[in-house]
């Protein structure tokens, strides 16, 4: 069973734009969903959602660096704590993101595999938002 969903995107974008994109609550809740969150070690954060097939997200925020950002991620009706980490690194072509959500065995038997198989898709998608939402906001490709 894997436990880690490794993602990485560049963006041509500067390193603080998308820091702020992935770090400020008004931010996320235009292009991922709707947060309470602020970028600062112990604040206790929720994501919520309107749609049927999504459910709350709690967690800590466990740093928040600049351009590192690393969050607990629990899944309502879930006992299962699980990590998100964010990491920018400025390149010649912009700004390189690296995800990694881990942490996802701990989940019991066969819920283990879904739930990678759903974040791993959803972590995609997450990242696809992040574009269209730089893109759109900042216009550049």
């Amino acid at each position: 069973m894997k436990d880690v969903i490794k993602k990485e995107k560049l963006f041509k974008h500067p390193i603080n734009v998308v820091w702020n994109a992935i770090s400020n609550g008004a931010e996320l809740s235009t292009w991922f969903i709707k947060a309470d969150f602020k970028p600062e070690a112990g604040y206790q954060y929720t994501f919520t959602s309107d749609k049927d097939d999504c459910v709350p997200i709690t967690g800590e925020v466990k740093s928040a660096n600049p351009y590192t950002l690393v969050y607990t991620w629990i899944v309502e009706g879930t006992k299962v704590e699980t990590t998100v980490s964010w990491r920018l690194e400025t390149v010649a072509e912009g700004t390189k993101l690296y995800l990694e959500h881990s942490g996802i065995s701990t989940y019991e038997g066969e819920n283990a595999i879904a739930m990678f198989e759903s974040f791993n898709g959803g972590w995609d998608n997450c990242i696809n938002q992040l574009l269209s939402y730089l893109k759109e906001n900042v216009h550049a490709a």
